[in-house]
This record gives C-alpha cells, structure tokens and sequence, in this order.
C-alpha cells in the first residue's frame, strides 16, 4: 500500500473571528481520516478582530497549529504566500479560512493528489454573486486568459491542493488574490499536472468577504501587470 502523504493545511485570515474556532475543529476531523501527519498553517493578515488571539489560543493545546501574524494588511497575498513558504508536509492544502468546502468534498477530492500535482476546485452550481462580481470576474478570467493562456474554471478558487516538491522553489511576486495566477503559472512551467475538481462552495454563516473591495481589486490588476511583464522578459 503507498504510504499516505502528509499534510499542510494553509489559510490566510483576515478578521474571521465568527468562523476560525470550527473552521479548525473540522480540518482536524478531516485531517485524522486522510493523513498520518499534519499540520495546520494560519497567517493571519493584520486583522483587526481577535481572529489571531482565538488561534494562538488553541494552539496552546495542539502543536499542529501554527500561527504567524503580519503586521500590515496585504490584501491576502501576501499573508497566502507566507503559509506556503511555512508549510512543511508533502501536501499543501489550501483553502479560505471561512472553510467554503465540506468535509465530504475535502475526502472526495483528497485522492486525487496521488496522480496529479495541483487540485483545484471549482463551483458544479451558478453562485449567487452580485451583477458586479459577475462582470469583475468575467473580465478579470478573459485577461488572465488572453494574457496568460490559462484555462482555469475559477483560477481564484478558495480550495486548492498542492505538491509542496512542485512551488518549494518558488517566489511570488503578487501581494493580491493575482498570487493564484502566479501558482499556475508555475505549474506550467513545470509541466504540472492539474486536475479540476468539481463541487459546491458553502456560503458564510459569519463575517464578510474583503475580496471585492476596490483597494483589493486594484491591487489584483496591478499585480497582473507586474506578473505579465516578468513573464515578458523572461521569455
């Protein structure tokens, strides 16, 4: 039987004082089904709730929690980066530290990362967003398509699984949601393999979404130019 692979389960979090506490009691449930060892990443990023004390404070009595806090605000990316560059098992599995996916899709999807070297999910139903965070998306997926060539179903997908071999050499430019892009980005030139997973995200039952603010969407089209004229010197 192939050894089961050990797992790093990394979020960013920004003010998430109304989900942190079960988002962590059900990542450790899941993560006693699908791995011998493992542990949990949170880099909170500069929250002004009590989402990094209520963190610290479990960790007090698991040694699998590790919390990192930043300073300043870096509008996810950054804060994403960090709990990559700490992760330390053979998987890295990330996901929105308001856990958007079930523990039945986590087990359904897990397997996956035996035969491939990113999963990546994406929405099976039309999510209730908002007429503007339809169209920002949908602009934002044709640029990130004609400038980039990626395929993606939802490139900014809050639930990932990622071979720590394949982006243990890399650094990301991007300080914003762009960071996923750069993820893929790597992947190809890796010749990873990705695999698309399909399920349903859960809406909030707490806090909110800082995503569609407009200092975040600007910051994502100004990493994008950053990320595009890196590539266009390299090639």
């Amino acid at each position: 039987m192939e050894k089961r692979l050990s797992v790093s389960f990394v979020m960013p979090m920004y003010n998430e004082s109304d989900n942190i506490r079960k988002t962590i009691e059900n990542i450790t449930l899941v993560a006693r089904e699908i791995a011998d060892d493992h542990e949990i990443v949170v880099v909170d990023d500069g929250s002004t709730d009590d989402s990094a004390g209520i963190v610290a404070g479990l960790a007090e009595n698991n040694t699998a929690i590790r919390c990192f806090r930043l300073e300043k605000n870096t509008k996810f990316g950054g804060a994403f980066a960090r709990a990559f560059y700490e992760a330390r098992k053979d998987v890295i599995m990330y996901m929105d530290s308001d856990m958007p996916v079930s523990i039945g899709d986590i087990r359904e999807s897990f397997p996956l990362i035996y035969e491939a070297d990113i999963v990546t999910g994406y929405s099976k139903i039309n999510k209730g967003d908002t007429v503007k965070r339809k169209i920002i998306s949908a602009v934002y997926n044709l640029i990130v398509q004609l400038l980039f060539g990626l395929y993606i179903a939802d490139i900014n997908s809050g639930y990932k699984i990622v071979r720590r071999d394949l982006v243990k050499d890399l650094r990301f430019i991007s300080l914003s949601p762009f960071i996923d892009v750069e993820l893929f980005l790597h992947a190809r030139r890796k010749n990873g393999e990705v695999r698309q997973f399909p399920l349903i995200f859960n809406p909030r039952s707490g806090g909110k979404s800082y995503i569609a603010r407009f200092p975040v969407i600007a910051a994502t089209f100004r990493d994008m130019i950053k990320v595009w004229m890196n590539s266009r010197k390299k090639a």
